[in-house]
């Protein structure tokens, strides 16, 4: 009995009831369930229409030829023919697998030495390249160099050969005119109705402490006050950097940064034109390209528009002329130079030629604008004529060196400031009528004027204000200044104090409202 699939002697029969073959149950379930038919008959044929067999499994069927021992023998040597046959194969493909593996080896080194060859030769031009465009560019630099200076070797002799000429004749007119405008008009300005009085200046107040520069860098060193804005300063910092400030709105407007080192003075030449001084032997102009821009719009509208390098030491101090179309600036060279506000050149430097020639410390424009006054490392303050640019006074009597210079808008008084005291001066005799000394726990660092001449402020380790008809007796003092107050400004009406102290804040002391 056979399988009618395998044609083997099944271990497992079954027979269909429809067509009588038998089959290898495993081999007939599996068709049956793929197809559903008979595989011999093709008929219809469900797993129900096989029947299974007993057949006797003591002893398993045997194949034909393994019922001897020839036919046993012929198995054998079939299945070493085969196996030998199947090891021929089998080296033959690995020689030849091992044959394209050496090929595919000798193929790779060859192709990875080509490529390092070639990325030898790509740096080796990259190399070559660089070098070239290093050497163009220093020819180049050279020759722009070269250039440029030969194109300024001739203004530059021309503004030297002008510095030292003198101040042109049609400013020295129209700074006289000026004057002569300032002087009429200060005789008649009566005191506005609105200025505080003593009783209002005792009642001043702390209103606003802002941190402006950075704390590490010894605070600020000078101020001012826009002089079209209300409530816009400038702070000069020992950071070396300007900070713009709009204190009525409590917010930074912008940080100006291009001196090396620390910032000496500040001064508004107008809304859109700040003109600073630094230890780094330079002042720079700052210019404004954006009117009434806000927030980070506002601090990039400000601009270096020029860096002034005609001092050989350290630049002191700027201040601007009444016209505000003039600036000096002071410097430690023992040089002054005055300069034209609209072409931002030095029309000219007075030197030590024409002076003295001590170092400077500080400067102040009288408000007129025909004096021009300068304190010294040599205690001394020298009262300029600026039309000819000649000394034409000195005031001594200071133990030190002389700090900070202020003139009264009364046009005939002027503080100055050394480490012991403060001195008060008359103009018209060119004498020292009032002496203060009013710290004394520290030096006198700052002093300002309020803009009717009536009050004074004294910075130091605190901030004292005095009257002049009180005989310039201490009306207030602010003890809400924990370090040196080296930077004063007056509001309008004197009913706001702007203090600039060596921790890096700017004070804002007001006047309260009347209830």
């Amino acid at each position: 009995m056979f399988c009618s699939i395998s044609g083997t002697v099944p271990e497992q029969g079954v027979v269909s009831v429809k067509s009588g073959h038998l089959f290898e149950k495993s081999l007939v379930e599996k068709y049956v369930r793929e197809t559903g038919k008979c595989p011999v008959t093709g008929e219809q044929l469900s797993l129900e229409d096989l029947l299974p067999l007993k057949v006797n499994k003591t002893v398993k069927p045997r194949t034909a030829p393994a019922t001897s021992i020839p036919g046993l023998l012929s198995l054998f040597h079939d299945e070493w023919d085969a196996n030998m046959l199947e090891l021929h194969n089998t080296r033959t493909q690995l020689h030849q697998t091992r044959q394209e593996l050496s090929h595919a080896l000798y193929q790779h080194d060859a192709a990875t030495r080509v490529i390092a060859r070639l990325i030898k030769e790509r740096d080796e031009a990259r190399a070559a390249l660089s070098d070239l465009k290093a050497q163009y560019a220093t020819e180049l630099a050279a020759a722009q160099t070269a250039a440029r200076a030969a194109a300024e070797a001739k203004p530059e002799a021309e503004g030297k050969r002008r510095a030292k000429a003198g101040i042109p004749e049609d400013i020295i007119a129209d700074m006289a005119e000026v004057n002569a405008t300032l002087s009429k008009g200060r005789k008649k300005r009566p005191l506005p109705d609105s200025l505080a009085t003593p009783d209002d200046l005792a009642t001043l107040a702390l209103s606003g402490s802002h941190p402006l520069h950075k704390t590490t860098a010894g605070g600020i060193a000078a101020l001012d006050v826009n002089p079209q804005q209300q409530g816009v300063v400038v702070t000069a910092g020992l950071d070396a950097s300007l900070q713009l400030f709009d204190y009525l709105q409590g917010r930074v407007l912008g940080s100006l940064e291009g001196h090396s080192k620390r910032c000496t003075g500040v001064a508004f030449v107008s809304a859109d034109l700040i003109v600073s001084s630094s230890a780094d032997k330079t002042a720079r102009v700052w210019r404004s390209g954006g009117a009434g821009a806000e927030g980070e719009e506002a601090a990039a509208s400000w601009q270096s528009a020029a860096v002034l390098r005609d001092h050989s030491a350290e630049v002191v101090g700027v201040t601007v002329h009444p016209s505000r179309r003039y600036f000096v600036t002071g410097s430690a060279d023992a040089t002054w130079a005055f300069y034209d506000v609209d072409s931002l050149t030095c029309l000219r430097q007075v030197g030590a030629e024409d002076g003295p020639g001590e170092p400077y410390t500080c400067l102040s424009f009288h408000p007129d604008g025909l004096i021009l006054g300068t304190g010294t490392e040599a205690k001394a303050i020298r009262i300029w004529e600026v039309k000819q640019q000649k000394p034409v006074a000195a005031c001594e009597g200071h133990a030190g060196p002389v700090r900070c210079l202020a003139f009264s808008e009364n046009g005939y008084h002027m503080a100055s400031v050394s480490d012991e005291c403060v001195k008060l001066w008359d103009l018209r005799k060119l004498a020292n009528f009032k002496t203060l000394e009013p710290f004394t726990d520290g030096p006198c660092a700052s002093v300002a004027f309020d803009h009717s001449g009536q009050y004074l402020a004294v910075g130091g380790p605190v901030v004292k204000v005095f009257g002049q008809k009180q005989q310039w007796s201490e009306l207030r003092q602010l003890s809400e200044v924990p370090k040196r107050a080296a930077a004063l400004r007056w509001g309008p009406d004197a009913r706001s104090l702007l203090v600039g102290a060596g921790d890096h804040n700017l004070r804002v002391f007001s006047v309260p409202p009347a209830q």
